[in-house]
């Protein structure tokens, strides 16, 4: 089974060639399976479910949190250390099931470069950082804030948030081995990049 992880800021692209591609492989007869590391985030359920509301989770509508405490963080660290053992689980019982493909809309790289966010960090260095499983292919949607605040659409956190974050992102692109995609493009094309970069991995 193949993961493939999209990554990038609010506002870049990412659930929208996702989901290009998950038609894609389904239509070319591929089992595909679809992951959301927010979603699945256990801090996250249980947080929706204390609240007693949004407890149906819809992408790219969650509120994103601009401030934490030191215990917040260490809390999320703990919270992402669980997460990642519970995704290897459902890892190996998605395998069992012959799925070929596992989609995944942000991952663990996108909560850890959240909490340097949080934690007004430089880069994105934890004790969790080395226990985050590897993607097959990790896409980065490389698209500029001002940009993403030029949409319809852009985010309320503005323009600082979406730079600092889009600075952390670029510090790790080697270290995750991620794909930088030009998103400044049409859909069109940055789809076509990416389904060159998939076949290129069968081929390697």
């Amino acid at each position: 089974m193949q993961l493939i992880s999209f990554s990038g800021v609010d506002g870049s692209g990412k659930s929208s060639q996702l989901t290009l591609l998950k038609n894609h492989l389904e239509n070319s007869g591929a089992q595909v399976a679809y992951f959301h590391a927010v979603e699945f985030s256990l801090a996250n359920r249980l947080s929706r479910s204390l609240k007693r509301k949004n407890k149906s989770f819809v992408p790219g509508q969650e509120k994103a949190i601009m401030k934490a405490s030191r215990f917040s963080l260490f809390l999320r660290e703990i919270f992402l250390c669980i997460d990642i053992l519970r995704f290897k689980q459902y890892r190996k019982d998605l395998e069992k099931t012959g799925v070929e493909y596992l989609l995944s809309d942000r991952f663990f790289y996108d909560s850890l470069i959240n909490i340097a966010y949080l934690k007004n960090a430089k880069n994105a260095s934890s004790w969790v950082k080395n226990l985050i499983p590897r993607s097959d292919i990790a896409f980065y949607f490389n698209l500029s804030g001002e940009a993403i605040m030029g949409r319809e659409r852009a985010p309320e956190q503005g323009i600082e948030y979406l730079n600092q974050k889009i600075s952390l992102f670029q510090q790790e692109l080697s270290h995750w081995n991620m794909i930088s995609i030009d998103a400044h493009r049409s859909k069109e094309e940055i789809f076509q990049d990416i389904l060159k970069e998939i076949k290129a991995s069968h081929t390697n």
